[in-house]
Parts: C-alpha cells; structure tokens; sequence
C-alpha cells in the first residue's frame, strides 16, 4: 500500500517537472538563464589620440576667398575729424548752471538776432544745457528741422563761426544730432550751461553758428 502511494506521488512529480520545463521552453527561459550564467566580453578600448594644436591656416575657407590673405579682427581705432586736439577734462563737479531768468533772457536775445537774419535761409536757435557743453557733449537738434532740411543719412557738418573759423562735426541722422566735432567747438568757444547758439543753415551740411552768451548782455560774441 505505503509502495503504492509512493509510486503515484513520484509519477505526479515527474509530470509536473516536466509541464514546468515544457513551459519554460515556449518562455525561453532557460536560454535567458543561460546567458545570464555565462559573463559578456569586455567592450574594446579604443587608445586616446593626442589632439593637434590647431592650425588658423587650416581652417576651411569659402573657395570665394581662399587665396585672399587671413582677415584680422583687431579693433581699429577711429580717425578724429581734423587736426589732432588735447583738451583738459572740465570740472563736472563744480559746474555752473545759469539762473531761469539769465537762461530766458539770452533766448530773447538770440531770437531778436534770428529775426534779423535773411529769413529765406533756414535757421533755428538752441538753448545750451550742460549736457551740451560738459560730460556727453551731445547736442540734439530740432527733429522737425533735420528732417525738412538735413541729408537723411549720416554725414559731416561744418560750423563755422561769425569769424569765419571751421569746425567739422558728425551729424547722426537717425538720432538727429552732432557727436563727433561737437566737443571740440564747444570747448574751443567756451560755451556754458545757459549760452544760446543761432544755426543758420548757409550751406546744404554748413551753419553759420551765432553765440549769445549768457552772462553778457548785447551783441553776440565769441
């Protein structure tokens, strides 16, 4: 009986060892474990090549200029406008501003010269301020006149004075206003904080500048 039983036990084992390896063949479970027992060859290192210090004549050039020499990119320095000048830094500390009644009296004077001016000839009077004759030295001109009778594109303006003297200056169209040369002329005729200037456009890119000076009452001066 006890060998009977042990018979039927061990054919039930046998068929259940036998499902679990049929069933493990359609998972292909025993490749996978297979190749998990078996270690991966160790990937090949390639040997590092020492770089090579770059040669800029090597680099690749449009066939359009290869055989123009190398371009530099150093920054050139900007030509000054007439002859070479050497001024000394004013005082921006101690800078001096003209009363409201002093800045408005030279106005009236100035506009009194340019109702004595050939009226055909355009013209327009500019208050200074001390951004027009210390620090920036920038002087903005009326954008309305600029546009009606000014180039439209940048260009150089001479300003010459009531003795006759030439200053080149550059006009900046889009920004409608003087920059390089301005400095020079204010400073080499004294303009201060309250001065008037009258610009007389005599010339399509000349004024003729007429100067009433803030602390000195009657004709115009230089």
């Amino acid at each position: 009986m006890v060998v009977a039983k042990k018979s039927a036990y061990e054919a039930s084992r046998q068929k259940r060892l036998e499902e679990n390896k049929k069933r493990m063949e359609e998972l292909n479970l025993n490749k996978l474990a297979q190749a998990l027992r078996t270690p991966s060859p160790s990937p090949k290192v390639k040997p590092k090549v020492p770089k090579m210090p770059l040669d800029p004549s090597a680099i690749r050039r449009s066939s359009r200029v290869a055989d123009l020499p190398p371009r530099s990119y150093k920054e050139v320095p900007i030509e000054p406008m007439g002859k070479p000048r050497s001024y000394q830094r004013r005082d921006l500390l101690n800078r001096v501003y003209a009363s409201y009644e002093d800045r408005q009296y030279a106005i009236q004077r100035a506009q009194e010269l340019q109702s004595g001016l050939d009226q055909d000839i355009p013209s327009f009077v500019k208050p200074m301020l001390q951004s027009h004759v210390t620090g920036g030295f920038w002087l903005g001109l009326p954008v309305q006149f600029c546009k009606t009778h000014l180039p439209s594109r940048d260009v150089i303006i001479n300003l010459v004075d009531e003795q006759g003297e030439e200053s080149p200056t550059k006009y900046l169209a889009l920004k409608t206003g003087l920059s390089g040369g301005w400095r020079g002329f204010a400073i080499d005729h004294e303009l201060v904080d309250g001065d008037t200037a009258v610009f007389q456009l005599v010339e399509p890119t000349t004024f003729k500048v007429y100067i009433i000076r803030v602390n000195e009452p009657g004709e115009s001066s230089n």
